[in-house]
Parts: C-alpha cells; sequence; structure tokens
C-alpha cells in the first residue's frame, strides 16, 4: 500500500522537502535559496531543509523594531546553521531606520479637499513590516540567482490564511506549504534545531507587544489542526464535541475573513 504523506516520519517528510528543493532548483536553473529568518520555528526548520539541499542559501534577519527574544533566536538559528553547512551565508539587515521613515511620511493627518484624514493604523503598519521584508528579500534574491523560499504552513497559508498578503505571503516556493504545524515541529526535533527555537510560543513578530499566534488567532495550533480536518472531511464534524463545535465555528469566521488572501484575485472579464 502506498504512504500517504500523514503517515510519514519527520525524517522521511525531510528527505521528501530536501529532495523537492533539488530538483526545483535545478528546474528553474537557480544557484541559491534565500530565506527570512526570524527565530520562528518554521523559518528555522526551512532554512535547514535549504542548507541541507547542498545550495547556496542565504539566510536574511531583518528586525523592525524587534522585540529582543526573538532577534536573539534568530542570530541563535544563524549560528546553528553556520556551524554546521558551509553553503549558508548569513546577512543581518537591521530595516528600522527605514520602517521609520516610512511610519513618519504616512502617519501624520493629510489635507485634503473632503476633510483631513490619517494614515495610521496598528494593523497596516504590521503588515507594511512583512512587506518591506519581502522586498529585501527579491533584492538579495535577484542579486543572487536565487529564490525566495517561503516559511508558511499548510494551517497558515492554507486553512485561516495567517500570512500578510504580498508579506511573507509574496515568494518563490513553499517547501512545507503542505506540513501542518505539528509537523513542522517534529521536524524540527529530528533535524536538531535549537530547543530554544522548539519551545519558543509562535508569533508572527509583527507587533511591538511581542503578541502570540494564540493571542491574535484564539486557538492553538492543535485546535487549528483539528478544526481544519474537521471542515476538510465532513464526515469528522459529525462526531465532534461541543467545545470541538465550537472551535470549528471560530476557525470558520478566521478562514472566511481571510479567504481573500488564498483565492485567486478577482478579475473583472468580458468573456461569459
Amino acid at each position: 500500500m502506498e504512504q500517504t504523506q500523514k503517515d510519514l516520519t519527520p525524517r522521511q517528510r525531510i528527505n521528501h522537502i530536501v529532495k523537492w528543493l533539488k530538483q526545483y532548483a535545478r528546474s528553474a536553473k537557480i544557484t541559491t535559496f534565500v530565506v527570512g529568518i526570524s527565530g520562528g520555528i518554521d523559518s528555522s526548520v526551512v532554512s535547514a531543509l535549504c542548507a541541507l539541499a547542498g545550495l547556496q542559501t542565504i539566510v536574511v534577519q531583518m528586525p523592525i523594531r524587534q522585540d529582543k527574544k526573538l532577534n536573539n533566536r534568530s542570530s541563535l538559528q544563524a549560528g546553528w546553521l553556520l556551524e554546521r553547512y558551509p553553503n549558508v551565508t548569513h546577512m543581518s539587515m537591521d530595516l528600522t531606520k527605514i520602517f521609520n521613515a516610512f511610519d513618519k511620511k504616512l502617519s501624520p493627518f493629510c489635507a485634503t479637499d473632503t476633510g483631513d484624514y490619517t494614515n495610521t493604523s496598528e494593523l497596516a503598519f504590521a503588515n507594511s513590516r512583512a512587506r518591506l521584508r519581502m522586498i529585501t528579500l527579491y533584492q538579495i534574491a535577484q542579486a543572487h540567482n536565487g529564490l525566495v523560499v517561503g516559511t508558511g504552513n499548510r494551517v497558515e497559508d492554507f486553512g485561516v490564511g495567517f500570512f500578510t498578503k504580498y508579506g511573507d505571503g509574496g515568494v518563490d516556493i513553499s517547501p512545507i506549504g503542505d506540513c501542518m504545524k505539528t509537523q513542522v515541529w517534529d521536524m524540527a526535533r529530528e533535524l536538531g534545531i535549537e530547543k530554544e527555537i522548539i519551545d519558543a510560543p509562535p508569533t508572527d513578530g509583527l507587533w511591538a507587544d511581542g503578541r502570540t499566534d494564540e493571542g491574535q488567532l484564539g486557538m492553538t495550533y492543535p485546535e487549528l489542526e483539528l478544526a481544519m480536518r474537521q471542515d476538510t472531511y465532513s464526515e469528522l464534524e459529525l462526531y465532534a464535541t461541543g467545545p470541538e463545535k465550537k472551535k470549528l465555528k471560530q476557525y470558520r469566521e478566521i478562514r472566511a475573513r481571510n479567504l481573500h488572501k488564498m483565492n485567486p484575485i478577482p478579475v473583472c472579464r468580458f468573456d461569459n
């Protein structure tokens, strides 16, 4: 019987992704992978997978008004990679001054014919951080015949849409996009990623207060994964408990809000 994705061991999953990365690089005729590292579990695993593929791998730290703990963890991951893989290059670029200039330009009240308005929005500025990092990664990738490698997992990218449109969602390839978050944790342990990174509460690193993913979503990743399976396979929903049904409803509400990120861009067509 053919083995399915969910039946793979962490090592088999790692080997499959590394083989895929090598094949894709050959077909695309590229020589470099570029990965933004944040100190989180996803970017740590993806950077290690790219390094294992043997191509030049550039890992980039891009702090923007960054929480010190997060920046320390990304430095920890960079050091871990450099000790083990001679094909890894580390770049650290503090984008705070650039972001501050952007903030200063956009924040003041502006006078228009219809009155005053302001472009200030905490959420918009959080997403702008991710977009500034995306621009930086593409600049580096094009300069090195490379591809920007995504670090989103299946739950974030295809379940609840927990990413920034044209920010961390703007990538060339997605090696862990078919892996659940818990599978990413399993691969991290198999790869020997630093325990401090594995045990850290997941966060997108876009907020000055260091808020966690669970704090923003109101659900843990295991809860999200269960709800995602129940939403996909209706027979599982039939056996959901009361608390699970409540979480499933919450999952569907989050997903509905973010479908615009996961669906193709709407096009006004003239045929049909």
